[in-house]
């Protein structure tokens, strides 16, 4: 497959999540980012500013996993060291970060972790086979030096296992899959299990 092909048939993965994560109003306004791997040097992301629910394929741009940007005249998010920090592990191959209202909201009412246990649609989550799974979602603090939260994402995760995705503060999800395919999987799991968590404390549970 040629390098063009693969990087439209990624943009046009992409731009089909950001209609329907819009719909859902997980990225309200310009709010978010996605990327998604090329090959073992290259990485597509969305350009910065552009709303994500009318992504067009000139809405992308290429980078290389130093963060080099290797599409001329585009800038890509400043939140991209949050992409390449996850792209250091060879099985991912999409990053998806979200906005949602749940995940603003808890991300403001716990401070460092929520856990999620006892849903069956943890089971969405990969290589999770039952509902009788703890999922921790650590949440880090906002913090405009993109790369020291980088940083504090990449040591939190090198000391833990099973992390699917986290939370920044007053901000939204990221998480990520081996394929587009199933990192919308996990954001769709993910966002569902939010809102239940929102719900539940709504009822006082």
């Amino acid at each position: 497959m040629h390098s063009e092909d693969s990087s439209g048939g990624k943009a046009a993965e992409l731009i089909r999540a950001g209609r329907f994560f819009f719909e859902r109003g997980w990225v309200p306004a310009t709010a978010g980012n996605f990327s998604a791997r090329l090959d073992d040097r290259r990485v597509l992301v969305t350009v910065s500013g552009r709303h994500k629910g009318e992504l067009e394929p000139e809405d992308f741009l290429e980078v290389d996993l130093d963060g080099r940007v290797l599409s001329e005249g585009k800038r890509p998010s400043a939140e991209l060291p949050l992409h390449l920090q996850l792209y250091r592990r060879e099985e991912v191959g999409a990053v998806l970060h979200t906005h949602s209202l749940s995940a603003t909201v808890l991300s403001r009412l716990h401070r460092d972790e929520l856990v999620l246990e006892g849903y069956e649609v943890l089971k969405a989550l990969q290589g999770i086979q039952t509902h009788e799974t703890r999922v921790v979602v650590p949440i880090f603090p906002n913090d405009q030096d993109v790369a020291r939260l980088s940083a504090r994402v990449q040591e939190y995760m090198e000391a833990r296992a099973g992390v699917y995705g986290y939370l920044i503060a007053g901000h939204g999800l990221y998480t990520w899959g081996r394929s587009v395919a199933e990192a919308c999987r996990h954001i769709e799991a993910f966002e569902f299990l939010l809102a239940c968590e929102v719900e539940m404390r709504r009822l006082g549970r």
